[in-house]
């Protein structure tokens, strides 16, 4: 065992000075990224309105979410290893500010090109506010890692479901300048991320002004098998967000073609299986700090595969049921997966979150440009019954060690 060191090292400072579960921060950064995700839903949710006033084709609608999901790709692990170095507690509130921007832009925008710019900016947003926020959780979490991310990761996925029913409710009715008056939710949050800027400033003054106490365990594992381990819980990220591109792009297209709904039914039915992923991002944390978390992303990718297997054949009443199963089951891996890729690298959580979250943005951002041109070159259905196997790469999971059977040393 070694004991503990005088150095204190960002993340292990900012730990060591919470006791308990901060709660009321939690939930503040969990409302700020409902918020987040729900003004970068609407990108996703207005892709009816925009496919019809710009006459665009699929290729070009994947290439809107390639645009947003790769420059907020590309971007959050620059952010997380700089952050990591020299914490930021405004950029919070910084990153809100470029979502904003991007915002107005798309409500706005008279052409594909300022619509791509658009994507752009809301990306750039996202790539900042994810890795710090992140680091916000862990802070706040008093030990309790994977509760703390699945309250902060059920904010975003809460938000991501409400962009379908505001999409089908005020914009398709009211047309693309009515993207301006979610401007309010982008200023309530950028107040919200400014106040939890200041606690995290000053937990930093607290941490840096006494010792780090003792009593941090971290996994020991030689260093081929954690990059073996962070490169199949990458496939991992591969699996859920390509699959889960099909269905955030796609779906309403689908339901539309399939059973000729109209936008605003086809809208409802996204909204419910984007709730369904807010209800399993709930419960994969708490389990897999009780039960390991190797077991919630055994069961997540691979336990979904006969569901999606189904989903192609199934009518509308089971296409609805399945959608829902597909997404509890499925969402509950992300939080399991981040906080055993952190338990992995110890001490570099703006690392291994902006690589984590930036990857899994990157493949929903490729995922839907790929599935798009492949829509343009066969159809729709075809694209789903391809992607109905992606969970079975699931398999990889059994390659995953034990973190709670090794033995781990205390700085």
């Amino acid at each position: 065992m070694q004991t503990a060191t005088k150095h204190i090292s960002p993340d292990t400072a900012v730990t060591s000075g919470v006791e308990t579960t901060g709660f009321r921060v939690l939930g503040a950064i969990s409302f700020a990224h409902f918020l987040n995700d729900m003004i970068q839903s609407l990108i996703l949710s207005i892709y009816p309105l925009l496919k019809g006033n710009f006459n665009l084709n699929f290729a070009q609608i994947g290439l809107i979410t390639l645009t947003y999901q790769i420059t907020a790709s590309i971007l959050q692990p620059v952010v997380g290893i700089y952050t990591d170095k020299h914490p930021k507690p405004y950029s919070l509130a910084l990153g809100m500010g470029f979502t904003l921007v991007g915002l107005l832009l798309l409500s706005i925008a008279p052409n594909y090109g300022l619509i791509l710019l658009a994507a752009a900016l809301v990306g750039t947003g996202s790539s900042i506010f994810h890795p710090e926020s992140s680091r916000v959780a862990r802070m706040a979490s008093g030990g309790r890692h994977g509760l703390a991310q699945s309250i902060f990761q059920v904010g975003g996925n809460a938000g991501s479901s409400m962009g379908p029913l505001l999409a089908a409710w005020i914009i398709i009715p009211h047309g693309q300048t009515s993207i301006a008056w979610f401007s309010v939710a982008a200023l309530l949050a950028i107040g919200i991320l400014w106040q939890i800027g200041n606690w995290y400033k000053r937990k930093r003054q607290e941490a840096t002004a006494k010792p780090a106490k003792s009593g941090h365990a971290h996994v020991l594992l030689p260093r081929k098998k954690v990059v073996l381990s962070i490169s199949i819980l990458l496939l991992l990220i591969f699996s859920k967000y390509f699959y889960m591109a099909s269905l955030s792009s796609y779906f309403t297209f689908y339901l539309m073609s399939k059973f000729h709904l109209s936008v605003q039914d086809a809208q409802i039915h996204l909204f419910i299986f984007l709730f369904a992923v807010a209800t399993g991002t709930v419960l994969g944390g708490p389990i897999g700090d009780k039960l390991g978390r190797k077991l919630v992303i055994w069961v997540s990718i691979l336990g979904v595969a006969p569901f999606t297997l189904m989903l192609p054949y199934a009518n509308l009443f089971w296409t609805s049921v399945l959608s829902v199963i597909i997404g509890v089951i499925l969402a509950s891996a992300f939080s399991a997966i981040l906080v055993f890729a952190q338990e992995l690298v110890p001490g570099k959580i703006g690392t291994v979150s902006g690589l984590f979250f930036g990857f899994a943005f990157g493949m929903g951002g490729i995922g839907a440009a790929a599935l798009g041109k492949l829509a343009d070159l066969t159809d729709i259905y075809f694209v789903y019954q391809v992607c109905s196997y992606l969970p079975l790469l699931g398999l990889a999971a059994a390659f995953l060690p034990n973190l709670e059977k090794l033995p781990h040393e205390v700085s």
